[in-house]
Order: structure tokens, then C-alpha cells, then sequence
């Protein structure tokens, strides 16, 4: 195939060696199968985002680091450089995850190298080798479903215990890898200890996953894990290998259980809906 703009400076460098097919594109990225030293892998190449997408992305950015001071006052300031550096700045933060993640043992891609904006890492594939799909795309039985929760949530957990959340973890940014469930797609990961709204997105994760595997196993829709986790995270007790029993009590005389519970189901039954669309449209394609 052509060889896309953004993966050509990979090869003039001798990083990859050729392109042999599109994989997926999105809002935020292309993603393409590479060879690279011998081996089948998968380059990212992110698009630039246009002026509007920022605001989109201020709830997320709450509490990064930036790198300089410099840089920091033009973000705050909003000029055309500091636009420049929130651009690289959100695409640094899936890199900079990704290596925080594997080495703390959550299941992400293996990462090879950040070259001119363009992520190289392992490519995810099925037993058969063929590119491994979304867990939304896959059937399975209660059982497959109740052990891919529980591996789900203990990548959660071990992601906390690094600090972060997914922010937007679902069951189209899972795929089911021969080895299991690897999470994908970190550019919006946010910081659990320096964002106002960490644990409502570590609730939605947990609840979005829980509605889309509790279509094979019902029971699953009853556990509580998002809040169990977040409540030893706040006492400063939770450990990547942490029990977790999915019950969970809150303090009836400062939470309206009622609303809370509410809440939750129905932040559930969008991700179904949400979901039910996605396989909607996938078949009229």
C-alpha cells in the first residue's frame, strides 16, 4: 500500500520497514500493521485536533504534570504555542502510560518507541494471529464473561494503584487478545489523586464494563467494585493485588444511597444503549 505521510519519516529512519495495511481509524488517531525489524507490529499516528477538541479535553487534563514551566504558562494561556504544546502534551500522555502500565503489570499493548509523533507497539491478535477484536464485537459464555470481568477489574485496580484512571474505558477499548482482555487507548487517562472528577470516571469504567459483560452474566449487574476500590484508594489501603468482594455499603446518613444507586444503573443502561447502537450500525454496514 501508499505509504501514509505520517509513517514515512519511520522508514526514511529505518524504524519500520514497510506498511501492510490499515488497521482502524478514529476520531484521535490511525492506526496501521507495520513491519518493523522482522517483527508484525502496529504504528499510531495521531491527527491533530482541531481548536474545539480542547475544550472537550479540560475535564481529563485536570491535575497532568507538564514538562516546563514554559510550556505550563502557554497552555494556561491559550496562545497558538501553547495550543501547539497541549496537542503533543495530550499525545505524550498515552506514551508516558503505556510504559507506567506495563512495567505495573496491567495487560496494554507493549510499547517500542515514540519517532516523530507516531507510537509504535505490539500488535494485539486473537489464537488464530488475525487481529484481535473489541470486546464488543465478541460473543460469550457466563462464564468467559465472569472471568473476563475479573481480570478487567484487576487491571483497574493495578491501574489506581499507579495513579490513574482510564477515562473512558469501555468495551470498544478492550480487545480480546489470545491471552486475554489487553486495555487500549490512554490519551484521556486522568490522575486518580489530582482530578475533581476521578472517581465518577472510575465509576463510569467500572460500570460501563460491567454493563456490557452482564449481558452474559446477569449477576454480574449487582457488584459494586468501582466503589469498593475507590473507598480503599481513598482510606490509602488498596494494593495491586487487593481482594475485592463487588459488595459495597455507603455511609447511608451522608449519601442518598437511593440517588446513588440510581445513578449508577442508569449510567449503565446508557453504556447498553450506547452499546446495542454501536452493533446496530456495525450490521447495517
Amino acid at each position: 500500500m501508499k505509504t501514509p505521510l505520517g509513517l514515512q519519516a519511520l522508514i526514511d529512519d529505518g524504524v519500520i520497514d514497510d506498511v501492510l495495511r490499515p488497521l482502524k481509524s478514529g476520531k484521535e488517531a490511525a492506526v496501521y500493521v507495520v513491519r518493523s525489524g522482522g517483527e508484525v507490529r502496529c504504528a499510531k499516528v495521531y491527527k491533530d485536533m482541531a481548536q474545539r477538541s480542547f475544550q472537550q479535553r479540560v475535564q481529563y487534563q485536570e491535575g497532568r504534570k507538564v514538562r516546563g514551566s514554559r510550556e505550563a504558562r502557554a497552555i494556561g494561556k491559550a496562545s497558538k504555542y501553547g495550543r501547539r504544546q497541549q496537542e503533543t502534551a495530550w499525545k505524550n500522555t498515552e506514551v508516558d502510560a503505556l510504559y507506567q502500565l506495563r512495567d505495573a503489570g496491567v495487560r496494554v499493548p507493549e510499547p517500542f518507541g515514540y519517532f516523530h509523533g507516531v507510537l509504535v507497539m505490539e500488535l494485539v491478535t486473537d489464537a488464530e494471529g488475525f487481529s484481535a477484536p473489541r470486546l464488543g464485537e465478541v460473543e460469550l459464555d457466563p462464564g468467559q464473561a465472569r472471568e473476563f470481568h475479573q481480570v478487567l477489574i484487576r487491571q483497574v485496580v493495578r491501574m489506581l494503584c499507579c495513579g490513574l484512571i482510564h477515562g473512558d474505558l469501555s468495551a470498544y477499548n478492550v480487545l480480546v487478545g489470545s491471552d486475554g482482555p489487553v486495555v487500549i487507548d490512554f490519551p484521556q487517562v486522568v490522575s486518580a489523586g489530582g482530578n475533581n472528577a476521578a472517581r465518577t470516571m472510575l465509576l463510569r469504567d467500572v460500570n460501563n464494563l460491567t454493563a456490557n459483560l452482564g449481558r452474559w452474566a446477569p449477576e454480574l449487574l449487582d457488584t459494586w467494585y468501582g466503589e469498593e476500590m475507590w473507598a480503599l484508594f481513598e482510606a490509602g489501603v488498596l494494593q495491586p493485588e487487593t481482594g475485592l468482594t463487588g459488595r459495597f455499603t455507603p455511609d447511608a446518613r451522608i449519601v442518598d444511597l437511593d440517588g446513588v444507586r440510581d445513578a449508577i444503573n442508569d449510567a449503565r443502561q446508557e453504556a447498553l444503549i450506547r452499546q446495542q447502537g454501536r452493533e446496530a450500525a456495525a450490521e447495517a454496514d
